[in-house]
């Protein structure tokens, strides 16, 4: 701490010191107050939804110009997505987190059964030799997307209820971990069938996330992760395209439009041109058809370029508020499953954003996962929406908020 010494020998603050621990004590003040949590979940939605739109119109404006004769057309798409996942995170928000527990099994069924029927010719949308998309009035819906979080709810209620409440780590079985563990096998199978490795490994991060925080210990922990990692593999060499990606990224990408590493490589060229404070919105090179996929798996590259290190850095910060944030509201939680159901969507949403941005820095092999409400996709969006209603309905059942809350109706009431 800075101090100025008098010449009566009395140690005082500097002004600059004193500004910092004024700042400090009212930030602390404010995440002490009741509703804190719900208000950070909340403006963190709007921010990352309302960033999420400026970069998709950015990145997709010459794509879809060149695709439709206008230049917003992936971008009116998103308005309609972000739209849909709005109108759900309020609704959800404003409903119990316990109360999704009893239609738990029935959405984990339904979600079973959107995979195998999209799947089904004349059913499913097939994109690239992939089937995983339904079209409804010219949007695309992903059951894949809905599957991870039904497999959360479902799989807290089955664990939970196995172990009982109040269970340590002590006494797990193999039998204990029936049949959380097969149906999210099932499931994983189902998605890379259609194939879509990346959404897969979303099931396989929500899994270990819900074994953790139920209490498995780390012995069984591990084992499942030796048996995941050689699944993996196995389902990297076995596709031409995946090997192709995997050879690109441990031999540095390739150098040619039709390398394997070309995306990558065009990612990295962009984070490049941004610089410290990047080139303004809609300035960037890359979306003029250099980067492909640049508006949905690229789309921090072309933040990086147009908003540079800083706006990089944000975005990095904005993620691990999030995960600080739901984290929080885990710890305070008092109803076992809402603990590990809010613990699991904390994990799984910064983990796909971290899985996401560490390909585009080309420190992970390229998957295809999305950046949560930063990308352009639909059920993406609308799942990762739900996802944080879930996480500010917690916070408001957190027992210091259910108390303001209820302060605050009996003073309207009077009113």
């Amino acid at each position: 701490m800075t101090t100025v010494r008098e010449a009566t020998g009395v140690r005082r603050t500097s002004p600059i010191a004193r500004h910092v621990i004024a700042g400090r004590r009212a930030i602390a003040a404010t995440l002490q107050r009741p509703l804190a949590s719900y208000y950070i979940v909340v403006g963190l939605t709007v921010v990352l939804a309302g960033l999420g739109l400026v970069m998709v119109l950015s990145a997709s404006s010459i794509d879809s110009l060149t695709r439709t004769g206008s230049p917003y057309g992936t971008f009116a798409h998103q308005i309609v997505y972000c739209a849909v996942g709005g109108v759900a995170f309020l609704l959800v928000g404003r409903v119990p987190v316990r109360r999704w527990r009893v239609t738990s099994p029935w959405l984990l069924g339904l979600s079973l059964l959107a995979l195998v029927a999209v799947m089904v010719p004349g059913l499913g949308s097939s994109v690239a030799g992939a089937q995983k998309w339904f079209v409804v009035a010219g949007l695309s819906l992903q059951p894949s997307e809905p599957a991870k979080l039904a497999l959360v709810l479902w799989g807290a209620h089955v664990l939970l209820a196995r172990r009982g409440p109040g269970a340590g780590r002590r006494g797990w079985s193999w039998q204990s971990l029936l049949p959380v563990v097969p149906v999210a096998l099932l499931t994983a199978g189902l998605i890379v069938l259609e194939p879509d490795l990346g959404s897969a490994l979303g099931i396989v991060v929500v899994l270990f996330a819900l074994l953790w925080f139920a209490g498995v210990p780390g012995r069984l922990l591990g084992l499942l992760s030796a048996g995941a990692l050689a699944g993996v593999a196995v389902l990297a060499v076995t596709a031409s395209y995946r090997l192709a990606r995997l050879t690109s990224f441990l031999g540095g990408g390739g150098d040619d439009s039709l390398g394997a590493g070309y995306q990558s490589q065009q990612a990295l060229f962009s984070l490049a041109d941004g610089g410290l404070l990047g080139d303004g919105l809609g300035q960037g090179a890359a979306q003029w058809s250099y980067l492909p996929n640049a508006s949905n798996d690229f789309v921090f590259a072309i933040l990086g370029e147009e908003l540079g290190l800083v706006g990089s850095l944000a975005v990095l910060g904005l993620f691990a508020l999030l995960g600080w944030v739901g984290l929080r509201i885990a710890a305070r939680t008092v109803d076992p499953w809402n603990r590990v159901v809010v613990a699991t969507l904390t994990i799984w949403l910064v983990a796909q954003a971290v899985i996401n941005i560490g390909y585009v820095l080309g420190l992970l092999p390229v998957t295809g996962i999305t950046l949560p409400l930063i990308s352009a996709g639909g059920s993406s969006v609308i799942v990762s929406m739900i996802s944080l209603g879930l996480l500010a309905a917690a916070a408001r059942d957190e027992p210091d908020a259910r108390v303001a809350l209820a302060r605050g109706a009996e003073v309207r009431s009077r009113g």
